[in-house]
C-alpha cells in the first residue's frame, strides 16, 4: 500500500493511492494527518475502509494531477540522516581511513524537504547544490533501546529521498554539516510511503539516482555498512524514536561533488530517485527567488 500526504484546495490531507493515480482521501476518518494515523496504529483499519471507498466524500475521486504532493510525513518530530553508509563511499574520500565503527548521523529540519514534483531550490548564496539519492525509513511505533531483531516491527514504511546538500556550506563548521544540509527546500521526499509489509527485510533494495535521465548513482542495500536494523538499534540508544520520525539511510557513490570537475545541479535539471517497490521521486531544480 502507498500512503501519501498532499494539499488539495488549500488544505493538507492524506490518503491511500489506488491503482495508478487515484487517491482515496482518508482525512475525514478521525486522524489529522498520516503521522497521527501511524501513531494511532490505524493504518490497517484505514486500508480496510479505503478498500470499500468509492470516492473522496466530495462526489468524485481525487487523482494525482489534482493535488500537490507533500513529503509523506510533512512535519515529523525528527529527521535523522546517515552519512557515508555504503561500503565504497568510505573509499570515495581517499583518506586511507578504516571503515567507521559507528554510523555518522546529523539532523535535518522538515522545511528543508519538499514533495514529489515540487522544485528544489538552489540557494542564492551558493552554486553547489548537490543530489544524494537515498532510502528513508518512516518509524511506525515508539521505541527506545530497540533490539536489531525487533527493528523492522518499528517501521511503518519506506520512501525515496533526495538528501540535497549545499556542499560549500557543509564545510563551514569544524565538527558538523548541519548548515549545508538544511537549506530550505533543498531536498525532497516521496512520492509516498510504501508500507513496510510489502518488503522482505532480509532482501536487498536498490536505489538509483538520475540527473536529466543520466544515471549517476546505483547501489544495493546489501552494501550498507550499517543495515536498517542496526541504524534503528543504534539511534534508539540515544533518542526515543516516535511514530512518523524519518531515518534517511545514506547515499551511494556518484554524487556531483565527486566528479572532476564537480557536476552540481543547475536550474532546469531534473533529479529522479528510484527504488523498486516504492516508486520514483522526481524534482526539477530552480533558483531561489531574489530577496524582496
Amino acid at each position: 500500500m502507498k500512503w501519501l500526504s498532499f494539499e488539495y484546495r488549500g488544505r493538507e490531507r492524506f490518503g491511500l493511492l489506488r491503482g495508478e493515480d487515484e487517491i482515496v482521501d482518508l482525512s475525514e476518518q478521525g486522524h489529522a494527518s498520516l503521522r497521527a494515523a501511524i501513531a494511532a496504529q490505524a493504518l490497517p483499519e484505514l486500508a480496510r475502509r479505503a478498500a470499500g471507498a468509492g470516492n473522496t466524500g466530495s462526489g468524485s475521486p481525487l487523482r494525482l494531477p489534482d493535488v500537490r504532493l507533500l513529503p509523506p510525513i510533512p512535519a515529523p518530530e525528527k529527521i535523522i540522516c546517515v552519512g557515508v553508509n555504503y561500503g565504497n563511499r568510505n573509499e570515495e574520500y581517499k583518506d586511507g581511513s578504516a571503515p567507521p565503527a559507528y554510523p555518522s548521523v546529523f539532523p535535518r529540519f522538515p522545511g528543508s524537504f519538499v514533495g514529489h514534483g515540487e522544485p528544489l531550490l538552489r540557494p542564492r548564496v551558493s552554486r553547489q547544490l548537490d543530489y544524494e539519492g537515498e532510502i528513508a525509513l518512516i518509524i511506525g511505533k515508539r521505541g527506545r533501546h530497540i533490539a536489531a531483531a525487533d527493528a523492522w516491527s518499528h517501521v511503518a514504511g519506506l520512501t525515496c529521498c533526495n538528501e540535497g546538500t549545499v556542499r560549500d556550506w557543509v564545510r563551514h563548521g569544524k565538527f558538523n554539516v548541519t548548515q549545508g544540509k538544511n537549506f530550505d527546500r533543498s531536498g525532497a521526499m516521496g512520492p509516498w510511503m510504501a508500507s513496510a509489509d510489502e518488503f522482505d527485510p532480509a532482501a536487498p533494495l536498490t536505489v538509483t539516482t538520475r540527473v536529466n535521465g543520466e544515471q549517476r548513482q546505483h547501489d544495493t542495500t546489501a552494501n550498507l555498512m550499517f543495515p536498517f536494523a542496526e541504524l534503528i538499534r543504534y539511534i534508539s540508544i540515544w533518542t526515543t524514536l516516535e511514530p512518523g520520525d524519518v531515518i534517511s539511510t545514506g547515499t551511494p557513490v556518484g554524487a556531483g561533488v565527486r566528479f572532476d570537475p564537480p557536476r552540481f545541479l543547475e536550474p532546469g535539471d531534473v533529479v529522479e530517485v528510484e527504488v523498486p517497490g516504492i516508486g520514483t521521486l522526481s524534482n526539477t531544480v530552480a533558483d531561489e527567488a531574489a530577496a524582496a
